[in-house]
């Protein structure tokens, strides 16, 4: 990546097929999709969730140990070769338990992982990964990110901005990367956009396109959506596509000065354990 300018975020959204339960195809095949990008014009390129296997439910068989994870490895790889962060998720294994987790690979090397907290039970996800228990914020050129996966976007108290005392946002972008199904596409859009008005942030959503080994079908949808739930990115469905676009902290403070409803919001308190 070239110079990076702080108070501008430029972030690629990588919408692609994955192959199923093959990692090394996975690679191989992002590998060649990010090759026809110009790694010095972005910060940050974000891939589906599960983006090495698809969402498979066999943790046992397709998890990989955290500290021996051939994904994780080459998400680290890629940002190094490619002098920007990485992130997707990736089935893992660690301390006897599996969790879908969101990896954050930046290009020196540093890991920040955040795991999927609400656990899509219509699929049988809670019986076969165990639950996140902490929210996880990045920071990337003067950005803060809040960290989600798939299922967590249907829950807005979990995505509420909670900054702490004296502050009045937690972060600046949303970042939620999925596999979203087609028959529900209508809430997945729906939900990013209303997720960036209710934050009065940002919000990147990256989903699938394509079929499972199941049959069921994603039609991607992938949204880079603006604090006033304003697509900047959004590409016709079904259809694979890698497209880079800017966040900018001067306009969003500066709508955020303008409209300043964050003022008028109700304060909370999540409870340890509670979903």
């Amino acid at each position: 990546m070239s110079q990076p300018r702080r108070g501008e975020l430029r972030t690629s959204l990588v919408q692609c097929d994955l192959r199923w339960e093959d990692p090394q195809a996975n690679h191989a095949h992002l590998e060649r999709l990010l090759n026809g990008l110009d790694s010095r014009d972005t910060d940050l390129i974000v891939l589906p969730e599960m983006f090495a296997t698809g969402f498979t439910m066999n943790s046992r068989e397709m998890a990989q140990p955290m500290e021996q994870s051939q994904s994780v490895a080459w998400l680290q790889s890629q940002a190094q070769a490619r002098n920007c962060v990485m992130t997707g998720s990736v089935a893992i294994e660690a301390a006897g338990e599996y969790f879908n987790r969101l990896i954050w690979a930046t290009p020196d090397g540093d890991i920040t992982y955040y795991d999927k907290r609400h656990l899509f039970r219509m699929a049988g996800e809670h019986e076969r990964y165990g639950m996140g228990n902490e929210r996880k914020v990045v920071e990337l050129n003067g950005f803060k990110l809040l960290l989600s996966v798939c299922y967590d976007l249907r829950f807005p108290v979990w995505m509420r901005q909670q900054p702490a005392k004296g502050a009045h946002f937690e972060y600046d972008a949303l970042l939620c990367i999925a596999n979203w199904p087609a028959p529900r596409r209508h809430p997945w859009r729906t939900l990013l956009q209303a997720r960036a008005v209710e934050n009065l942030s940002y919000v990147i959503g990256v989903n699938r396109v394509g079929e499972d080994a199941k049959g069921l079908a994603y039609s991607g949808d992938s949204l880079l959506v603006d604090f006033k739930g304003e697509p900047l990115i959004d590409h016709p469905a079904h259809t694979p596509f890698i497209e880079t676009g800017k966040l900018d902290k001067t306009a969003l403070d500066a709508f955020r000065e303008k409209f300043p409803a964050w003022q008028d919001a109700d304060r909370f308190e999540l409870l340890p354990g509670v979903g």
